[in-house]
Formats: C-alpha cells, structure tokens, sequence
C-alpha cells in the first residue's frame, strides 16, 4: 500500500504558467529520495503533497498526516521551542496536570503522550541540541539547530509521511552528521528533495521528476546516477545507429528511384520505336508499373520504420539542460590586492584570481564577516577587534538568502536592473544560457522554483555590468541542482578574478580547490586543510 499518490495531478499558477502536468506516481513506506533538475516542479510536488497548495487538476491521495519541512524555514525568532517542534499542547497539558490541574480538557490534550517532555528532551539530545534547548526560544539558537529542532518534532510526531526540502541547506560539518544519524533510523515514509550527495545516499530508493514523469530506482542516488549515465550512454549509441541506418535507407530510395525512372525511359524509348508489338508493351508497362510500386512502396516503408526508430532513440536522449555558466574576464592581475581580512591578531591579503574558502560552524560570523567587507548591513557586536578592507570597487555579492529581489517583476526585469544598458536581445541571449529562455524571462519573479530563482540570481550577478572583479558568494550551492553544481564549479575555477566563498558543503569547496581556506570559530581564524577535520562546535544564530 502506498502512502501518497498521485493521480493526473496539473498545477499552474495564478498566471497562467504550468510547473506540473499530468503527473501520476506513488511514494511507499520507505526512504525515497525525490530527484530532478532545477525547475521541473520538485518543491511543487512536495506542497502539494503538503497540501499548502491544491491541485489545478487532478487528485493527492494521502494515507495519513503528512509533516513538511519547507526549503526556506521562516519563524518567529520570539517563538517558543515546543512550539517549533509541534508539542506545545500536549506538553503544556501534561505540566499542568502535574502542577495540579483537572480540567478534563488537559487530559484530552494529553491523549497518550504522557511522556512528552521526556521523549522530547531525549530527542533533543540526540540532535545534538543544548540541554534547555526545550525551553528556549527560536531566536536562541542557531539556524542549523532551528532545522535540527524541526527535523526533531517532526520525528516525535510520528507522521506517516513525512517531506523534506533541502534540509541541509545551511548546516555546518556537525549539524549534517546530526541530520544523517536521525534519517537513517527515520520511522515511516520519508521523502527528502536535497542536493546533498551523501544524504541521498542513505535512501531506500530514488524517484526521478523529469518531463513529468516519476520514475522509481531501487536505490540510493549514486546506484540511479551511475545507471542512469550508462542508460545515457546506451540511447546515445542507440540514436547515433538509429541515424545510420535512416541515412542508409534514404541512400536506398533514391537508388531505387533512379534505377526506376532508368527503366521506365528505356521501356518508353522500347515503346516509341515500335520494337515490339502494342498490346506485349501495354502489358509489359502495367507489369513494370505495379512493380515499381510495389518497390517503391517497400522502399519508403522501410525509411519511415527507419526515421520512426531514430524518433524514438532520439526520445531517449536527454536535452542538456544544464546551465552554461561563462564568466567575464574582470581583467585582474594576479598580484592585485583585492581584499584584507583579519581577526585583529593576524590578517590575510586575498590577491587577483584567488579562491578563499570561508569554513565553520553555524552561527560563528561567516555572513557578518562577508557583510561587512562589502559594506553591506550586518549585526553589530559579532566579531568585535575585525579588521576588513576591500581595495576594488566593483564587487558582485550572491548572499544566502536570495532576498534582495523583485517578486512582483519579471525575470528580464530583475536582471536588466544590473545591466541596464544591454539591449534585450542580447540580455536574452545571455539568460538562455541559464536556461531562461522564451516565456519564461517575462514571468513574474515570485512564480519561479528555489532553483530557478536562484538562477535569476546568479544571472544577475555574471551579467552585470562593469564585470565584477570579486566574486563574493554565501552558500552558493543552496537549491542548485547537481549539474548546475558542476557548471558552477567549472566557472569559478577558469574566473580570472578574485572569489570569495563561504560554504558548508565540503565537497564542493574540495571541488574548488581553493587557494586559501580560513575557518572562523569562536572568534578566531585561522588557516585550515580542508582533509583534515576540525573540532565540532555549536554557536548562536549567525
């Protein structure tokens, strides 16, 4: 029996614009990892599933309660803890009852989680959350802690099913280990959307959106991927045979047609001459007539059969959509001074075409310190005796939260406001290579996927004019899908100018093969070896 299914279900938006159609598939009692590129409609699918949204057409089936955990997780920084983690009633009735209480309604609201608090503190605990953690507020804790808290609530309420987007956006080192050790003794269906190689790993299975479609893998990511790439390997010979073979069958044709038409002016000139008697070349050209069109009709079947084979390998091969990522040419010299960072005690000079790697745990200052760099708004008191100084003027910042754009204007306009004097066409050249193309680059902002947005994003930042001659980039990898991911990695690696990157996603910078990486913790940098661990650590909110 499945847990949640899907049945014909279509969604557009209040514009008009499709994110899914006609999609139909089922999710069971198991670990499954939801994967798909960028803007084919996973987030979609998971509200929907949610029911934070209601199908255009179409129907949801659902075994039971459903818990989300959305992509972007906004609260309440005032909110109580219990509150987060969904057992504010049950717990506040079980205090009351044992303060001395009687009101039959407590006992209502305890139903049989008479040992809330207990379990709850337990579960804390194993999240690696503080011992008061259960009676704090959000606001106290970190934003790796705050998703922990949910992912926690989430596991005491014992939903059937429960949904999560990008949970590890994020998290430090020790929070997605944290993460990793609650998913793999997760009770009841679970269904995670992530770009987190090593978290899609530990799913029972591995369901693909593509071309709205669901299509089940038994198994984790990397088994689907490696299959998938060898599924690839085998159409693309499959199309490049089946080609063969059509040119083949043309060539026949028109053998077959020229050899036609060479009879049937040697049987004219026959007939014209009189060299035979009328009525055996009456005969004769009826004969020579059915034959060529028997020949003429077996040649074309054969060609069409032919092209039909190569529609279909065709069919099989996947457009590249990956996104075409080509960074301008800043023309920095590699000894320029770009930027000077310190902790009061030591500092760092980054130079022209550098990458620094800005590493440590939630809440250390990582954002504050790339803030204020650029001079951008930052919280006062957090890193007090830090010396930042940044010596180009043109800088292009990608912050966390992609927060600074316009929802209710279109995507073309969104990006023509950092290039203002590029022609359209040629601005919409540029957005078609991260795949913005067509209707798209009219749609209103708000409309798009977490993926897409942060396309529009990263297009706003690359395309800007005067290039930047520094790169500054705060969780970049956050809602990219895994090819996007390499594009993105290749880019930084040829830009030749200076980036600055902060990250918790160790592959990634490994990937980058950074120049210099400085870790922030409790106040202090110091230079760090990427291969080598680091102590854990548990800080405030950053």
């Amino acid at each position: 029996m499945s847990t949640l299914t899907f049945d014909r279900v279509s969604f557009r938006w209040p514009d008009g614009t499709p994110a899914l159609t006609d999609v139909s598939g089922s999710f069971g009692h198991r670990r499954t990892g939801l994967v798909g590129r960028n803007g084919s409609g996973k987030t979609t699918l998971l509200r929907l599933a949610a029911g934070e949204l209601t199908p255009t057409s179409g129907h949801v089936c659902r075994d039971g309660a459903v818990a989300y955990l959305p992509q972007t997780l906004t609260l309440d920084v005032t909110r109580p803890v219990p509150e987060l983690l969904g057992i504010a009633a049950p717990l506040a009735a079980v205090r009351a009852i044992e303060s001395g209480e009687v009101d039959p309604a407590l006992f209502d609201a305890v139903g049989d989680h008479w040992d809330i608090e207990a379990r709850a503190r337990a579960a804390l605990a194993e999240a690696g959350l503080p011992e008061d953690a259960l009676d704090r507020a959000v606001g106290t804790l970190s934003g790796g802690e705050v998703v922990l808290a949910a992912v926690t609530g989430m596991r005491l309420r014992r939903a059937p099913l429960t949904l999560l987007d990008e949970p590890t956006n994020n998290l430090d080192r020790d929070s997605r280990e944290r993460l990793y050790g609650m998913v793999r003794t997760w009770r009841g269906a679970l269904v995670v959307v992530s770009h987190d190689v090593t978290l899609l790993d530990l799913m029972d299975e591995t369901v693909e959106l593509y071309d709205n479609e669901l299509t089940v893998f038994g198994g984790p990511y990397s088994a689907w991927r490696s299959w998938l790439e060898t599924e690839q390997a085998a159409a693309a010979q499959a199309e490049r045979d089946a080609a063969k073979a059509l040119r083949k069958e043309k060539r026949q044709r028109i053998e077959a047609e020229t050899k036609l038409a060479r009879r049937q002016r040697y049987a004219r000139t026959d007939y014209e001459n009189k060299r035979r008697p009328r009525i055996i070349m009456k005969l004769r050209d009826r004969e020579a007539q059915v034959s060529a069109g028997k020949l003429r009709g077996e040649v074309r079947q054969k060609e069409s059969a032919a092209r039909s084979a190569l529609e279909a390998a065709e069919r099989r091969v996947r457009e590249d959509t990956s996104v075409t990522i080509d960074l301008p040419d800043p023309g920095v010299p590699a000894g320029r001074q770009i930027a000077t960072v310190g902790d009061g005690v030591r500092s760092w000079v980054v130079q022209g075409l550098e990458v620094v790697a800005l590493t440590g745990p939630n809440g250390g200052g990582k954002t504050t310190l790339l803030r204020r760099l650029i001079g951008a708004p930052a919280p006062e008191g957090l890193l007090p005796g830090f010396r930042h100084e940044l010596h180009v003027p043109h800088v292009g910042y990608l912050p966390q939260r992609v927060d600074d754009l316009d929802d209710d204007a279109s995507v073309l306009d969104n990006v023509r406001h950092a290039a203002p004097d590029t022609p359209e066409g040629q601005l919409r050249n540029r957005l078609a290579r991260f795949h913005l193309r067509g209707g798209t680059v009219g749609h209103r902002l708000g409309s798009l996927s977490g993926g897409e947005r942060f396309r529009v994003a990263l297009a706003r930042l690359l395309l800007a004019e005067p290039p930047p001659q520094v790169l500054v980039l705060d969780e970049p990898t956050n809602n990219l899908d895994l090819e996007t991911v390499d594009q993105l990695v290749g880019a930084v690696n040829a830009y030749r100018g200076a980036v600055l990157v902060v990250s918790h996603d160790e592959t990634f910078l490994r990937r980058l093969d950074p120049d210099l990486v400085l870790e922030l913790r409790e106040g202090e940098l110091n230079e760090r070896d990427l291969h080598v661990d680091s102590p854990g650590h548990q800080g405030g909110d950053e």
